[in-house]
């Protein structure tokens, strides 16, 4: 089984698209689209079950807005209740459609030759960004740079949602920290690839562009709330 797990916030705009990206994308037959609302205001999850297909969709949500971090680990439990299969694959990618989907096949290969952990990275040679402000990416690459630094990460992409997990690697996690997320802010993956490192996690990264011009409204990342977040983050961090 492969389930897609995607976090959304107030994405009524760009459901359609996404979609379109992702409902054929993989030709197996065994899929399950797992949305985790964040308290949308603008109808997402509607536009959810308008366009992705019955049966095989999930959406997820007490409608309140906690935070990306508490919207991915209501999705990481249901899909760790869901599933029987160590081997069951999940897939996180971003609801604005800014990632590229057309490397979801590549990642799941890989993900089936052993690598428990793919990160889909823009700063992988052949990666990069597409029209996304000088500022963000400034801000992106310093913040990278950093954490590898201070905590001697040897991946070069840290904070991106695109990325494939093993059922098994998440079980793993959960075992050793009882609580797979516990940042509520966009530093939720920063901590979890931290921890699937901690636990041994075979990991692996492939190129990827980020097209930030294919999103319809605005990003949901405020920047000087996450610097601010960064900082405290690298000098309280526990894990």
């Amino acid at each position: 089984m492969v389930y897609f797990l995607i976090p959304v916030f107030n994405e009524a705009l760009n459901i359609e698209a996404l979609a379109g990206n992702l409902v054929s994308v993989l030709k197996e037959d065994d899929i399950k689209f797992v949305f985790s609302d964040d308290g949308s205001t603008d109808g997402s999850p509607d536009m959810i079950k308008k366009f992705f297909p019955e049966g095989k969709t999930v959406v997820l949500g007490d409608g309140k807005n906690y935070g990306p971090g508490n919207a991915f680990n209501v999705g990481f439990e249901w899909i760790l209740k869901e599933s029987n299969n160590d081997n069951d694959i999940v897939l996180t990618i971003e609801a604005d459609n800014t990632s590229d989907a057309t490397i979801v096949p590549a990642m799941v290969q890989i993900s089936r030759l052993g690598f428990n952990l793919v990160l889909a990275s823009v700063y992988s040679q052949g990666g990069g960004f597409q029209k996304t402000s000088f500022l963000r990416k400034l801000l992106s690459a310093c913040a990278n740079t950093l954490m590898r630094l201070i905590f001697d990460l040897h991946v070069q992409t840290l904070s991106s949602f695109y990325r494939v997990y093993s059922v098994g690697l998440l079980r793993t996690v959960k075992a050793k920290y009882s609580t797979l997320i516990k940042e509520p802010g966009f530093l939720c993956m920063i901590e979890m690839l931290m921890k699937c490192i901690k636990v041994k996690a075979n990991v692996i990264e492939v190129p990827t562009m980020l097209y930030s011009e294919k999103r319809k409204g605005k990003s949901k990342m405020k920047l000087m709330k996450t610097t601010f977040s960064y900082v405290r983050f690298m000098f309280s961090n526990k894990y």
